[in-house]
């Protein structure tokens, strides 16, 4: 079944969750992820994914969410960070937030960038200290144009995303490719040099990694009748538009 990442925060929140495992067989926290994906449909996950990292040591959690209020966005956030606890002896949680999708475009034209599990997917972020000046909207506004200028360029990308952090002053662009070889290719012929001068005068912490999608969550349109009244009642329209998108898409 195919997963997806939104092109904009419209229906949906997106979070991340970066762990680096700290035991030898990682399949076990793949497993112990998978169980967690599994929990959190009840808490109003629609869409989630595990990527494992190819040549570094990182294991990435997805999860797309029905749209809530920043208040009940924290308390969602403490409730995660306690069920993670049954990971704790397997990987130390490095990062995690959730991120506002703000454009993303596809060489197909899909609404969305699509990918399953065994797909190619790199991610790359870049943040800048506190002390910098530049306003978040100009830094996500530069990267976007960044990204506008190079993705129908990039040979074997089959779709883009760009993420601002809802924490954080940080942006993330994370790209689908055709395969493993092409995403090379593009790598070792890039100038990532030349994007440097976007950026001048900032302290930048940039950050680049390739992973395999190990994971998605098994039907893209979850049964929504499984949650609890309560929890139906929450953003009703929001549910509404989203299944609305999840039935465009898996089209």
């Amino acid at each position: 079944m195919a997963c997806f990442f939104p092109y904009n925060s419209r229906n949906l929140d997106t979070s991340f969750f970066i762990f680096r495992p700290t035991i030898v067989i990682m399949d076990d926290l793949v497993e112990a992820l998978k169980h967690f994906s599994f929990s959190t449909q009840n808490l109003g996950c629609v869409q989630s994914a595990i990527f494992r990292s190819i040549h570094g040591n990182m294991m990435v959690w997805y999860g797309a969410w029905i749209k809530r209020s920043t208040e009940n966005k924290d308390s969602l956030a403490a409730t995660l960070l306690s069920m993670l606890t049954s990971v704790s002896s397997m990987a130390i949680l490095l990062e995690h937030g959730f991120f506002d999708a703000y454009a993303g475009e596809s060489k197909d034209h899909s609404p969305a960038a699509k990918f399953y599990t065994g797909d190619i997917v790199s991610m790359n972020s870049a943040s800048f200290s506190h002390h910098d000046i530049m306003p978040i909207e100009d830094f996500t506004y530069t990267c976007l144009a960044i990204f506008k200028d190079r993705f129908q360029n990039m040979n074997g990308a089959v779709s883009g995303v760009c993420f601002k952090s809802q924490q954080l002053s940080k942006v993330a662009a994370v790209f689908v490719w055709k395969s493993l070889q092409c995403c090379y290719s593009y790598i070792l012929n890039q100038d990532s040099r030349s994007v440097l001068p976007y950026f001048d005068g900032f302290s930048l912490d940039l950050k680049y990694d390739v992973f395999k999608v190990v994971y998605v969550s098994g039907d893209s349109a979850l049964n929504f009748h499984i949650f609890p009244p309560h929890k139906m009642l929450e953003g009703k329209q929001g549910l509404h538009n989203v299944a609305h998108e999840l039935n465009r898409i898996s089209e």
